[in-house]
């Protein structure tokens, strides 16, 4: 904080002030007060703050530019091998304890949160949903117009990691009008998995228009997230056993919801894996719904999906290709 002090009264008054507009109201009222406390520099000692301001500005320029082996190619030319980690070390330091700001995302109001970033670029947006769970980032995305929905998922599926230099600019930006939305733990988003996770989770209309309109500009990328979705149909290629394992571990109010939307294919399949007694159980809870809502169906059939991939994670299923494999005896 002295060094920023120091470098603020350097640059003079203009510059400060179009600084100070840029910061959060905690970080002006510590640098007003260590600014306060400044007694003399000496010249050297402005130096080497200039000096390791313009190192690190060169290091986030390179970051920006070419990403982190780019940086240190140049950096070692520059500084050494010890410099250019050094240099590393303390950039990405600062840009993950700026881009932490972003974690009060986690408890904000999707709607108000989407009045926030209506006018942002679908980059920012895309960063934004890497700090959402799958059921937030889906009900955020629901509140943009159609293209620039489409166009946020596909950088959102690009977005195989965080750039500590976007994820600045963006906490930079953002702080200010997140800030009182509330405080919760940062996760990681995997990149086509992730979108695949959020689209599983939206109405199956939404969903294909997405899909559609990346297609049309990325169809490999498109491909891949289909590729990497599951949904309540796919229950067809799941073996006996799997299945199973999924109804007993799913509600049969849910089970008898989500079937009601179902094919007859889908429905004989899971009906194989019952007993004859379950099976006649299961068609009068199915008959008592009377008619239900399109929506009801595929909450139910998201609550299915999320159950299977439950217990793939806990590996006791196989949703994946190699599924038949996984019951050979």
């Amino acid at each position: 904080m002295r060094k920023a002090a120091i470098l603020l009264v350097l640059l003079g008054e203009d510059a400060a002030s179009d600084i100070y507009r840029q910061l959060p109201e905690t970080d002006v009222e510590r640098l007003t007060q260590e600014i306060a406390e400044l007694e003399y520099v000496d010249p050297q000692g402005a130096l080497d703050v200039l000096e390791e301001f313009h190192r690190m500005a060169l290091t986030q320029d390179y970051l920006a530019q070419g990403g982190t082996d780019y940086a240190k190619k140049l950096l070692v030319k520059a500084f050494g091998e010890d410099g250019a980690r050094q240099l590393l070390q303390q950039v990405t330091l600062a840009a993950e304890m700026s881009a932490s700001k972003l974690d009060s995302l986690q408890k904000a109001d999707p709607q108000q949160l989407a009045k926030f970033l209506e006018a942002e670029h679908p980059q920012t947006i895309a960063l934004i949903l890497a700090h959402l769970d799958p059921k937030q980032a889906s009900i955020l995305l629901m509140r943009f117009p159609e293209t620039l929905r489409a166009e946020a998922v596909r950088r959102l599926a690009q977005l195989r990691q965080f750039s500590p230099e976007i994820a600045q600019r963006v906490s930079m930006a953002l702080h200010k009008r997140i800030e009182a939305l509330g405080e919760q733990h940062r996760r990681a988003y995997a990149g086509v998995q992730g979108v695949a996770d959020l689209l599983n989770r939206m109405d199956p209309l939404t969903t294909k228009t997405i899909l559609e309109t990346i297609e049309k500009d990325d169809p490999k990328l498109a491909l891949g997230i289909r590729n990497m979705m599951f949904t309540f149909q796919d229950l067809l290629g799941v073996p006996e056993a799997g299945i199973r394992e999924i109804l007993g571990n799913l509600d049969k109010k849910t089970l008898a919801m989500a079937l009601r939307g179902a094919t007859e294919e889908l429905k004989n399949f899971i009906f194989k894996s019952m007993s004859s007694r379950a099976v006649e159980m299961l068609k009068e809870d199915m008959e008592i719904l009377g008619p239900v809502r399109a929506r009801d169906v595929t909450k139910a059939q998201q609550e299915a999906v999320a159950v299977a991939r439950k217990l793939e994670s806990e590996g006791k299923i196989s949703l994946g290709a190699e599924a038949e494999d996984e019951y050979v005896v």
